[in-house]
C-alpha cells in the first residue's frame, strides 16, 4: 500500500508539471499575440474603365455614385478613368483619352483580366464588372478590415493652371511608386451619337490628368499636375497612391482637394 501510495504520489507530481508547463507555455504564446498589435491605415481604392460610348456603363457609373455618397468620411478613394477605344463606334468621350487606356491595360497585365467597361478594379488587386453591387460592397467591406503599414500624405499649392503636389510616403516597399491622379469631381455630357445617343450623363471623379513619381530615390518631394485647357471653377482633387510596379497592389492612398 505505502509502494501504491508513493507512486500515485509521483504520478500526481508529473501530471502537475505537465500542467504547468503547458499554461505557461500556452500563457506564453498567448502574451506574444498579444503584444503584436496590429497598426496601419485601411482604404479602398476603386477604380472604374468606363466611356460615354458604352451602354452598359450609366449603371456603374450610378453605382460608383451611390458609392461614394454613402462612403463620406470613410477612408475610400472613387476614380473614373474614361478610356478611349469606343471613340470610333460614333461618339467620343470628351474625358476620354489614351492615358486612362493604357492604365487599364496594364491591369489587365496584372490581374491577367480583359479589358473592357465597366471594370471596376479594388485596391489594384481585383476586378469586378462595374456594375455588381454585391460582390463590390463584399469586396469594399473586406479592404475595410485589411491594415496596411505604408502611409501617404500630401500638400498641394495651385494656380490657374495647375497644382503642385508635395508628398511624403512612409514604409514603402522596394518595387513601389507613387500615382497622383489629377480628379474632377463632376461632370456632364448631352450624348447625341453612340449607343447612349439621346443620353444625358452625369459622372463623378474623372481622372483628367496622371501622373507616375518613382519612390526608389527618394521617398518626399513635390509634383505638378497641369489642369486640361477646359477646366472649369469648380471642385477638384488629387488622389495618390503608392502602387507595386510588379502586382498593381496599392498600399497606401491619401487625398487633398484644389481649385483651379
Amino acid at each position: 500500500m505505502k509502494s501504491f501510495g508513493k507512486i500515485a504520489l509521483i504520478n500526481a507530481i508529473i501530471i502537475a508539471v505537465v500542467a504547468l508547463t503547458s499554461f505557461i507555455w500556452t500563457s506564453s504564446a498567448t502574451k506574444k499575440v498579444v503584444q503584436q498589435p496590429i497598426n496601419g491605415k485601411s482604404f479602398v481604392v476603386l477604380e472604374l474603365f468606363t466611356s460615354e460610348g458604352c451602354s452598359s456603363c450609366p449603371p456603374a457609373e450610378e453605382l460608383l455614385a451611390k458609392i461614394d455618397r454613402e462612403s463620406k468620411g470613410k477612408p475610400v478613394y472613387v476614380l473614373g478613368y474614361h478610356v478611349d477605344y469606343f471613340d470610333n463606334l460614333g461618339w467620343k468621350d470628351v474625358f476620354g483619352s489614351p492615358e486612362n487606356t493604357k492604365r487599364q491595360q496594364r491591369y489587365s497585365s496584372w490581374l491577367n483580366s480583359q479589358v473592357y467597361t465597366p471594370q471596376l478594379v479594388v485596391n489594384g488587386a481585383e476586378e469586378f464588372i462595374g456594375s455588381d453591387e454585391p460582390k463590390i460592397s463584399k469586396a469594399i467591406n473586406g479592404q475595410l478590415l485589411v491594415k496596411h503599414a505604408a502611409d501617404l500624405s500630401l500638400s498641394s499649392q495651385q494656380d490657374d493652371k495647375a497644382v503642385t503636389v508635395k508628398y511624403e510616403a512612409k514604409d514603402v516597399q522596394p518595387g513601389e511608386d507613387l500615382v497622383l491622379a489629377l480628379v474632377q469631381k463632376n461632370g456632364h455630357t448631352d450624348v447625341i451619337r453612340g449607343e447612349n445617343e439621346g443620353r444625358s450623363l452625369s459622372h463623378i471623379q474623372i481622372v483628367r490628368k496622371t501622373a507616375m513619381v518613382a519612390l526608389k530615390e527618394a521617398h518626399a518631394g513635390t509634383a505638378t499636375l497641369s489642369f486640361p485647357k477646359d477646366a472649369e471653377k469648380q471642385d477638384w482633387e488629387v488622389i495618390g497612391m503608392i502602387q507595386n510596379t510588379k502586382t498593381g497592389v496599392i498600399s497606401a492612398a491619401a487625398k487633398i482637394e484644389v481649385n483651379p
